[in-house]
């Protein structure tokens, strides 16, 4: 079977991976992210390692961003205006395509770990599918008919505005770009900034919970309004915060007001709001299927 190779980009660490399905891992290694030549520079030497060109049949990438999506566009593969110190302007697939000699996939993290899900996990098949990752960030990504979710560039909703009351939650936000947006709101590092301390020190009866319920209940019921998808998929470092799953569809259900004539949205709304069947492999095995993809239909990207 043909070798596939992985590459899960994060701010904090690379996961790279070769493999020929969501079954059979063969290698894999996690690096830091460091500089731009430095971090790509192991990732080629992995897959140089692991997987030469005459059996490495292509690589899938699935990177934080933003990042240009256009095939068209002379800065295609390249993460744009990230707030991640000196990684702007990086052409990141370029360099993967010319030190590799293979087809290179790129979509963003949260759209790879969508089209797992959709393809291998409990949400196989659901069309229209949101998944939501909370954590360092706050990402969207999805399938619409069949397709990973792209526009004018990627879906962005962890910037979207939700309501803030400042007099009950006088913090401005983290985010550098719009202050108390989703992600301002309800970030890991929005966390860390409100209450002094990172959210895996915070206890399990911490006030800080029912907020961070509220503020991703918002997200998901603007998201719910506007997509209408038949599954999200709920993910990311703060939800793994035991019982931040139920009171988040607690909220929601709250927040609609019963507007949405749906039992997934009321009673079984535990079977419509659900966590990543991968867990922490949800992004990995994402970008393994960007790989499957490209390695299947080349002339895509």
């Amino acid at each position: 079977m043909r070798l596939l190779g992985g590459i899960e980009a994060g701010g904090t660490k690379f996961v790279c991976a070769t493999a020929t399905g969501p079954q059979d891992i063969r290698d894999t290694t996690t690096l830091r992210t460091t500089t731009p030549s430095e971090t790509i520079a192991n990732v080629i030497s992995f897959f140089r390692t692991h997987g030469s060109p005459s059996s490495l049949a292509a690589v899938g990438l699935a990177s934080f961003g933003p990042l240009d999506l256009d095939s068209k566009s002379p800065t295609f593969g390249s993460i744009t205006a990230t707030p991640k110190p000196g990684w702007a302007n990086t052409s990141i697939v370029t360099m993967l395509v010319d030190a590799l000699q293979v087809p290179v996939a790129v979509d963003t993290d949260v759209n790879a770990a969508a089209l797992a899900e959709y393809r291998w996990g409990e949400a196989k098949g659901m069309d229209p599918l949101v998944y939501i990752t909370v954590g360092t960030g706050i990402g969207l990504g999805g399938v619409f008919n069949g397709r990973l979710m792209h526009g004018l560039v990627h879906p962005e909703a962890g910037h979207i505005r939700i309501p803030h009351d400042v007099r009950t939650d006088p913090f401005s936000g983290s985010c550098p770009f719009h202050g108390d947006c989703l992600e301002g709101l309800a970030s890991g590092p929005a966390m860390t900034q409100r209450w002094g301390q990172p959210p895996d020190k915070l206890g399990p009866d911490h006030e800080a919970w029912q907020l961070e319920a509220f503020y991703v209940a918002l997200g998901i019921v603007a998201v719910i309004c506007c997509v209408s998808p038949r599954k999200i998929v709920l993910g990311g470092g703060i939800m793994g915060h035991e019982g931040l799953h139920e009171m988040v569809r607690a909220s929601v259900r709250r927040i609609l007001g019963g507007y949405i004539q749906s039992p997934f949205t009321q009673a079984r709304i535990d079977e419509y709001i659900i966590p990543p069947s991968f867990g922490k492999r949800s992004g990995i095995l994402g970008a393994v299927a960007l790989a499957e993809d490209i390695s299947e239909h080349p002339a895509t990207q």
